[in-house]
């Protein structure tokens, strides 16, 4: 009896510990629930374009994710009652990096296509997303 108390109590330990997940995993997930609310919160008409970095060269993340962190400083809220929301979420994306392997073919930010701040925003939770996977 004593061995099945001690085999169940090792058993559910186990368990957990192969459930929780890393902290890298909860930054990506809370990045990118950050940049849906952004969504819904950005300033869509009469809005400045942003360049919007796409085909994203591998090895290269950090430096498409430094071109996203500009644009996501030109966004404006829609509505001024969502602005403190707005300005938490912005910083919290802000703060997100990614790390280079050995980058040297990456264009300017510059070089991409500008387009509206939601296509901007799903783009950067495409990047975030295929970052994720890996």
């Amino acid at each position: 009896m004593k061995r099945m108390i001690i085999f169940c109590m090792l058993f559910f330990c186990s368990t957990m510990v192969l459930t929780e997940t890393s902290p890298r995993r909860a930054k990506y997930r809370q990045i990118l629930r950050k940049i849906e609310e952004l969504e819904s919160m950005v300033k869509e008409k009469d809005a400045e374009l942003l360049y919007t970095p796409e085909n994203f060269v591998d090895g290269c993340e950090n430096t498409t994710v430094t071109c996203f962190k500009k644009g996501i400083l030109k966004l404006q809220p829609a509505r001024s009652q969502d602005t403190p929301k707005f300005t938490k979420a912005i910083r919290i994306v802000s703060r997100f990096t990614a790390k280079d392997k050995q980058c040297n073919a990456t264009p300017p930010c510059e070089s991409y296509e500008k387009k509206t701040p939601k296509n901007f925003l799903k783009g950067f939770e495409n990047l975030i997303q295929m970052l994720f996977k890996n």
